[in-house]
């Protein structure tokens, strides 16, 4: 079963006003996370893991560890991450519901230092990667991040938000500024209603 690009959940250029221009979505979803779908399509064939889902496939190629893991690994991880990273943004008002809100008072303090810790997180991933926001096995809510194309699927976790830290997510619109690309996406374009329907 080969797996495909979805379409944006939006027009390229629906995020223009909030930072993250049409260009950006049109190399990052169009050319890299196509690749990420190609390459993983081809590694796949004739595999022990043609026809498994894509979360038992990222799941089942993740080793615990590893320097580095197998380009099947990467690819599929990737195209699940980037998956989910479209569906956490949205061009509305993008207001958090209460009780999102609430849980992330109650799990770090506050709303805004929730943002700041995540911020951090991201900020602060060496090289590429994701800064998440999961729901543990044991239901609470932890900000973790992740190196290159690993995700919580592989620790049992359920991703409620996540922020791609790849240069291509952000070069074109803020450089080399890591960190006001982080406080643009939380402050902007995270769909709230999106994180909230993940708990």
């Amino acid at each position: 079963m080969a797996f495909d690009l979805p379409d944006l959940p939006y027009a390229h250029d629906a995020l223009a006003s909030k930072g993250m221009s049409k260009e950006t979505l049109e190399y990052h979803h169009d050319i890299h996370h196509k690749a990420y779908v190609d390459n993983g399509n081809k590694l796949l064939i004739a595999s022990e893991y043609e026809g498994m889902s894509l979360e038992d496939a990222i799941t089942s190629t993740y080793k615990a560890g590893a320097v580095a893991q197998s380009g099947l690994f990467n690819n599929l991880s990737q195209l699940w991450n980037h998956n989910q990273f479209w569906e956490m943004m949205g061009p509305g008002d993008n207001k958090m519901p209460g009780e999102l809100e609430l849980a992330l008072a109650e799990s770090f303090g506050s709303v805004a230092k929730f943002k700041e810790e995540f911020a951090a997180a991201g900020a602060g991933q060496f090289g590429s990667g994701w800064a998440w926001l999961v729901k543990d096995k044991d239901g609470s809510l932890k900000i973790t991040k992740t190196e290159n194309g690993v995700n919580p699927l592989c620790f049992g976790q359920t991703a409620l938000l996540g922020c791609d830290v790849w240069e291509h997510s952000y070069y074109i619109d803020f450089r080399n500024k890591r960190p006001a690309y982080l406080t643009n996406f939380l402050d902007n374009l995270v769909n709230w209603e999106n994180v909230a329907s993940r708990m």
